[in-house]
């Protein structure tokens, strides 16, 4: 490690990663530590591989770093690149479905290739901002190190180099569960009596051995867990997920959640043979704080689609706010030929200097936030994180004061869509 750099991004994630290849790539110095042993966030260690949306309306509206590495992936796995449109590959066009694994290797590549310095294994331990730096101490495997910065990203997903640098952020009392990603074989899912084992999960349920949120999200039986042989199925109550002891609870709760769901397959009929082949390695979080920004995404200014005049990139997703109570979810599609947009100031925190958030803790409301948290908007606030810290950089100019055409510009060379962009005529 460096004594000093032009940026330190902490969280190597969805949005994380992102923003680190954009920082360098512009010429920032650049530090990413990420707490995992490999890149990628909900994609790879959380086992959602499936990220939404690069299109709306038949158009591509999020491009840029994010797609660049989805597009290498494909390559690596031999398959034809997305479209908007249906393919034989691609049924369902909003989702994109790649190998997590490949993804994972290909974001150690791209970082590396921009010169990023990557940490893993490590976390922020003190944030403080002294004089016109940021400064860092890192805990690590071998101890606490200290470090300079001039610009701080947070991509933790939680806040937590804010949280720890004494800043605001807005708590919930109820958020979204979680979801711990597994994968199951060894039955024909074809050849299940499903009707019968709704009943017997139910009578389960009522001796306190099974929670309908095992095994599905509405309360509907394990049908659609075994017909998708795993994959995103079940929900984990989430509070308190920004702090270790949260998420500690979380996932001992994810894995005997997983414990329950097995023994009760197991005993019914068709199912003796049934087995977990993987459970991911970390449950994936949907939502725990936010930050109080500058500006913030509401759900009516994100469903009316709202272009701000610090609009950094295009978000596209219903609001799909899942529910806690085993009740599923609620989802609202947004209207014909809208896409919303991402403002500046929802990344930027109240009281901070060149201080950036990226990722599902922008200052939003919760149904906002239940769009706004999926992968492709955060690969876009990523990007465009990254590329107000080059040129914070570059300038010396706080990411506030910078001139949105100067970022757009910046955006631009590296591949993105910026808001601009899209014709409304052109859209489906």
């Amino acid at each position: 490690m460096n004594p000093k750099y032009d940026t330190i991004v902490f969280g190597g994630g969805t949005a994380g990663t992102i923003a680190a290849i954009q920082s360098a790539r512009a010429g920032a110095s650049t530090l990413l530590v990420e707490k995992n042993a490999m890149l990628g966030g909900t994609v790879t260690v959380g086992g959602i591989n499936a990220p939404a949306h690069f299109f709306a309306w038949n158009t591509q509206i999020i491009r840029g770093i994010g797609w660049e590495l989805v597009r290498k992936t494909f390559d690596a796995m031999g398959e034809p690149y997305p479209t908007p449109a249906p393919t034989k590959n691609n049924p369902k066009p909003g989702h994109i479905y790649f190998d997590s694994n490949l993804y994972a290797i290909i974001c150690d590549e791209a970082t590396l290739d921009a010169g990023v310095e990557i940490l893993f294994h490590a976390m922020p331990a003190t944030v403080k901002r002294i004089e016109n730096n940021w400064h860092v101490q890192i805990c690590t495997k071998s101890g606490i190190k200290s470090v300079q910065t001039t610009t701080l990203i947070d991509a933790t997903g939680d806040a937590n180099v804010v949280s720890i640098a004494g800043l605001e952020l807005n708590r919930h009392k109820i958020v979204q569960p979680a979801t711990l990603q597994m994968y199951c074989s060894g039955y024909d899912a074809d050849n299940l009596d499903y009707a019968q084992l709704k009943l017997a999960a139910d009578a389960a349920i009522a001796r306190g051995e099974l929670k309908s949120t095992d095994i599905s999200w509405y309360n509907n039986g394990p049908k659609g867990l075994l017909k998708k042989h795993g994959d995103n199925s079940n929900h984990i109550p989430s509070p308190d997920a920004e702090t270790s002891e949260g998420k500690t609870k979380i996932e001992i709760e994810g894995r005997r959640s997983v414990m329950r769901a097995y023994r009760f397959l197991r005993a019914q009929p068709g199912l003796k043979n049934f087995t977990i082949d993987q459970i991911c390695s970390e449950t994936a979080i949907r939502e725990s704080v936010t930050i109080k920004g500058k500006k913030t995404v509401t759900a009516e200014d994100y469903e009316a689609a709202i272009h701000y005049d610090d609009a950094l990139c295009y978000a596209f997703f219903m609001i799909d706010k899942h529910l806690d109570d085993g009740k599923g979810i609620l989802q609202r599609p947004l209207q014909h030929k809208t896409i919303p947009t991402i403002p500046r100031g929802a990344l930027l925190p109240k009281n901070s200097r060149f201080l950036i958030v990226a990722g599902r803790c922008l200052s939003s409301d919760q149904d906002a936030l239940s769009a706004l948290r999926v992968q492709c908007p955060c690969m876009a606030m990523g990007q465009a994180a990254g590329a107000m810290a080059a040129i914070a950089a570059k300038t010396g100019l706080e990411p506030e004061e910078q001139p949105i055409a100067m970022i757009h510009d910046l955006l631009r060379e590296h591949g993105a869509i910026v808001p601009g962009d899209i014709n409304p005529d052109s859209l489906e």
